[in-house]
Parts: structure tokens; sequence; C-alpha cells
């Protein structure tokens, strides 16, 4: 048994911040059905790559336990239809533009608060509803540039840079989770449902740190520091003999036994480098002297030695090499349901764990069996697929 086990999750959302909420929810118990509309989650055709059946892997990678229902919502008759799935629904997640619910007389405010009382609505925004930039759409590099992330991001001599990863939009999903699972907890209590509102400006402006409450501190905007820490030293890549290695020094006995395993103890002793503010100070001088110190060790004899004495660091691995790392086997880190390969959960739990039970399904793909058991009659859902109203998926040859 998962920990959401009997929660009823209605996803309308699509793109990436909804979609991983949902996703985690449905990993960890929860019935999540996903509505599309007929031309689907644009992000199935965000690709190469793509698998044999013409899904996107960025689809794929947000999308699995979760059966999915497709429902045209520009008809009355496909918005009754939500409106039956959300009978018995606990959490309804969607990210349309603001306004678009409450102009098809689905509106939180208006309509499900009163009719359905204890429902969880989670609305994934860009900006959120109200203020200069209230309503406007977002997407992550945009809200990246907006909110102060990318200018912190790229060499110190180089330009404002996006980072590599979506991190706005999935610190968007996650808080969003964080806010549902509030919500359900309140509800244990008042017995009513509420509204959780997840902006992808907010949770950019929450990344920042600590640049954002050094700027608060000092009132100067931080400089990009490229790949060095603007509080801590070292903390930073190193060359070595052979590839480059990140340290992760956050203290001074961490710092003294990083000197002392390669062989340069009085570095430790230097005036200059004594606490970490004075590191920080004289972080390039320091730099060098590292870097002299790691010439004569290639990166993995290095690694092995430092970690043996408690000194956080890390040899650059990519992509290809992280995912067939011995130790993301040993976490579970890679998921397996009908064929299917995607990044597990990351939440462990001692008695409930994740599980993988659906892998990313084809646009309506659980139309019938979804709406069979809302209630429709095969004679409703007959007359529904003449009009266009839902689609199912077509069956293989």
């Amino acid at each position: 048994m998962a920990s959401l086990d009997g929660l009823k999750v209605v996803d309308l959302s699509r793109v990436l911040g909804g979609p991983l909420c949902a996703q985690i929810l449905g990993d960890h118990g929860a019935d999540v059905v996903k509505v599309e509309g007929p031309a689907g989650d644009e992000t199935r055709t965000w690709g190469p790559p793509f698998n044999d059946a013409g899904m996107a892997s960025y689809f794929a990678g947000i999308n699995r336990n979760k059966r999915t229902v497709c429902v045209d919502l520009s008809e009355p008759e496909g918005r009754d239809v939500v409106m039956r799935l959300l009978q018995d629904a606990d959490v309804l997640v969607e990210n349309f533009k603001v306004g678009t619910l409450e102009r098809w007389g689905m509106g939180y405010d208006e309509v499900l608060r009163e009719r359905f009382p204890r429902l969880i609505h989670c609305r994934v925004t860009g900006f959120g509803a109200t203020g200069p930039l209230g309503g406007l759409p977002g997407y992550d590099a945009a809200v990246q540039a907006l909110s102060g992330l990318m200018s912190i991001n790229g060499d110190p001599d180089g330009v404002a840079t996006r980072m590599g990863v979506p991190i706005v939009d999935v610190t968007t999903g996650l808080n969003a989770v964080i806010g549902i699972l509030m919500a359900l907890h309140e509800r244990e209590r008042s017995g009513r449902g509420q509204s959780v509102e997840s902006a992808l400006f907010d949770s950019a402006l929450f990344s920042l740190y600590p640049h954002s409450i050094n700027t608060l501190f000092t009132g100067r905007a931080p400089q990009r520091s490229g790949n060095g820490h603007p509080n801590i030293a070292p903390y930073d890549t190193y060359a070595t003999a052979t590839e480059p290695i990140y340290l992760a020094v956050g203290n001074n006995g961490q710092f003294q036994r990083l000197c002392e395993a390669v062989g340069h103890a009085h570095l430790a002793e230097d005036e200059r480098y004594a606490t970490n503010a004075q590191r920080a100070v004289h972080r390039f001088e320091l730099k060098k002297d590292l870097q002299s110190a790691f010439s004569s060790f290639d990166a993995q004899t290095l690694f092995r030695k430092l970690v043996a004495v408690g000194v956080p660091c890390g040899v650059i691995q990519n992509v290809v090499e992280a995912l067939a790392h011995p130790h993301t086997a040993h976490r579970g880190m890679v998921a397996e349901v009908e064929g299917f390969r995607s990044v597990a959960s990351p939440i462990k739990f001692s008695r409930t764990p994740a599980s993988y039970r659906l892998r990313p399904q084809e646009i309506g793909q659980s139309t019938l069996q979804v709406l069979g058991e809302a209630g429709l009659s095969q004679e409703q859902i007959t007359l529904l697929l003449e009009r266009g109203v839902i689609r199912q998926a077509p069956r293989p040859e």
C-alpha cells in the first residue's frame, strides 16, 4: 500500500509543472486521471527523442502512473464530463491561462468551491492572477530571465545563461505538491477544501538562495561566479591531472583534512586560508594553490582519497555516467514499468514506498474505462464519441 492510496486526482494540466506535480502524487498511490484535449498535451511533440509510438521523451518523463482521458473542453458537454469526474475527486490540478476556467463556468470561487466543498484546487500559473504581471503566461526560461536566476548563472566575464534544466518548472511542481499535501492535512481538521496556487515567478525567487538574501543584506546585485560559490571557498571546479573535480568544502575541519590528504597541510595554516571568510576573499589564490596540489592526482583517485576523509567532492560526470552509476542502481533511482524506464521518485518511505503501475499512455487510452467508472452509460459514451466530445486511443493493429 502506498501513502496516497485512495486519493483521486484529476489532472487538467499540461507541459511540466502541473504534470510533474500530478505524477508525484500518482507515484505514491493516488489515482490520477489526466484529461487532455483532442490535440493532446503539447509536450507529446517536444522531441526528438521519440519512442516507437511517436511519444516524446519529454512527455513520457512526467506522465507515468496516470490514466488518460481525451475530452474536448471547448464543448459544454465536455465540461460536463469533467464535472462528473470531479464528483468524487480529492484534488484538481490545472494550469490554464487565468480566467479560462471562469469563462467556462468552472471557476473555483464561483462554482467548484460550492459544488465540491472538499475539493483541493491547485492552480499552477506563471505570475499569479493579479499584479503588474498577473495573468501573463509563464515559461521557464522567460521566468529565469525576469526573476534574476539567469543573471547569476554563467562565467564572470560571460553573459547571463539559462540553467540547463527547467529548474523553475520543477520547483513550481514540487511547491504545488507541498501545497496540496498541506491543504489535504488541513481538510482533515476542517472538512473543507481550498485553492492552492503555485506560481513560476514566486518559485524562481524562492530558488535564488543565497543570492536573494545576500542582496537583501547588501543592496547590491550579485555577480556571476561561474562554478564558484558567492559565500564559500573552496567551492568550485578544480583541475587535476585528468578530468576536473568539484569541491564543496563547507567548514574549517573539511579544509584541513583536504590539505592533509593531498600532502599540503601547510595551506590550512596559511593565514589567508584560516577561515572561510578569509578563503572567500582569497579564493583565486586558493584555487591556484589547490590546483597545483592536485596536479599529480587523477580525478578518480583524488575523489576516493577525499571522500575517505569526509571531504565533499565529486568527479564531473555526464548524464550517461550518472544514470549508470552503481549508486543510482542502489538507490533505485531508475524505475521500470512494462519496459518503460524513467527516473524514479526521490521520496523514500520505510513502509509505503512509491510504486510504478502505469507507463505513460496514449491520448484517450483510458477514456472508456474512466467514464464508465464515473457513471456514464454505454449509450452516453457512444453518443459523446459520435459527437467528437470524447475520443479513445486507436486500437493497435
